[in-house]
């Protein structure tokens, strides 16, 4: 009799590599191991000779960046999805499409289980199961494996169980190594230093942005055009969604922009002290902001607000596949259908500031805002509108308001 089959979210790291051993051990299980690309960049190199080495009968890699970026990142920017204004959800972003593509390599393969390296106190873990269980037909068809929740081991203990099955752990002598995961959209950043929130955060724990000692003395002007609240081009080129948020995670990182620390509200009821890199995410969104200021009504842009509130906060939460998201996104596509034109921005030591946006839907009338001689207003029509506008003030003041004075 043939063994069952478990698909593991796989990134090559120390705890998913022994989490292929543990499976293994626990529960007889063989192991298919899953690494989906979102722009890991150098971390996902050789993840698959090293699935192997740990006991993976099969290691299946998926590159996913246009999909993520089409699917999940650009509606998010058309929905203003930034948690607690600061958080640009880059990996809340990521497990709803590796929960579904974790779905999609079970049933390929036949496996009853799939495996994800979530601890117990985080956000991941939710996700992760939430988005399976509702994929999957509410869990029944799927049943989830997760190591890291179950075998409570200390890091140190993780290490020591690494050497007993022959696995390679490398040294890092006295170095600090933090917890990363990192995609197209940002890096989060845990670990060491950083849980002391009197602290700074240390520069060895950032690797996309510089610091403002080390940015470049001179500005940089940059351009950024929008097509129905998508970012096309990147100072006059076209090109594809992937490669402007690399060309703008570059561009912007170089002069310190897009670090975030952060005090953050976990939806398992705790605060943890986040550090991210998001560069790109920064930048797209204060220009997308800037150019809703041209397109969008005073009550789109207020009722775009509180949506996006509720819009980032099911993104957090792991409730990426619920029809509210997507009721709020069709929303959000249609009041963006005249949200183009173009952002200018000025880049300089750790700031970005928008300095200039056009649009041909823009709702700006230059005649109708000019103090000029081309001034096109009716100031006439004022004194009738103020007394209609203070109609109902001025009729509550004197019958109720002052009537005691």
């Amino acid at each position: 009799m043939s063994k069952g089959k478990c698909v593991l979210a796989y990134s090559g790291g120390m705890d998913s590599t022994i989490s292929v051993v543990w499976i293994k051990e626990n529960y007889d299980l063989d192991v298919i191991t899953l690494t989906v690309d979102l722009g890991a960049g150098p971390e996902i190199e050789g993840v698959a000779e090293k699935a192997k080495k740990a006991g993976a009968i099969d290691s299946v890699i998926l590159d996913v960046k246009d999909e993520f970026v089409d699917e999940y990142i650009f509606p998010g920017l058309k929905a203003g999805a930034m948690y607690e204004d600061v958080y640009a959800l880059s990996t809340a972003f990521a497990r709803p499409l590796m929960s579904k593509k974790i779905v999609e390599t079970a049933r390929k393969y036949g496996a009853e289980f799939v495996s994800h390296g979530c601890t117990g106190k985080g956000n991941d873990q939710v996700r992760f199961d939430a988005s399976i269980m509702t994929l999957s037909g509410d869990g029944e068809s799927l049943k989830i494996i997760a190591p890291a929740r179950e075998w409570g081991m200390t890091r140190d203990e993780e290490k020591e169980y690494a050497n007993k099955a022959g696995l390679e752990i490398r040294d890092v002598g006295n170095n600090r190594v933090y917890s990363i995961d990192r995609n197209l959209w940002g890096l989060a950043i845990e670990g060491e230093d950083l849980e002391d929130t009197w602290e700074a955060p240390p520069e060895d724990a950032f690797s996309w942005t510089s610091s403002i000692e080390n940015a470049p003395d001179k500005q940089e002007i940059i351009d950024i055009e929008f097509e129905k609240g998508i970012p096309v081009a990147l100072n006059n080129k076209k090109m594809s969604g992937v490669k402007l948020i690399d060309e703008l995670n570059i561009i912007a990182g170089k002069h310190g922009i897009g670090r975030v620390d952060h005090l953050e509200n976990r939806l398992v009821g705790i605060k943890s002290r986040e550090v991210y890199e998001t560069p790109a995410a920064v930048i797209l969104y204060q220009a997308i902001a800037a150019l809703e200021t041209a397109t969008l009504s005073r009550e789109q842009q207020r009722i775009k607000s509180s949506l996006s509130t509720t819009y980032s906060d099911l993104v957090y939460d792991g409730r990426w596949f619920t029809s509210l998201r997507e009721n709020i996104e069709a929303f959000m596509d249609d009041v963006q259908k005249f949200t183009s034109g173009s952002v200018k921005l000025r880049l300089y030591k750790g700031s970005s500031t928008v300095i200039g946006r056009k649009s041909r839907f823009s709702l700006y009338d230059y005649d109708m805002s000019t103090y000029s001689t081309t001034d096109s207003f009716n100031h006439g029509s004022a004194e009738g509108f103020i007394d209609i506008y203070s109609l109902p003030s001025r009729i509550q003041a004197k019958k109720q308001k002052y009537n005691d004075l």
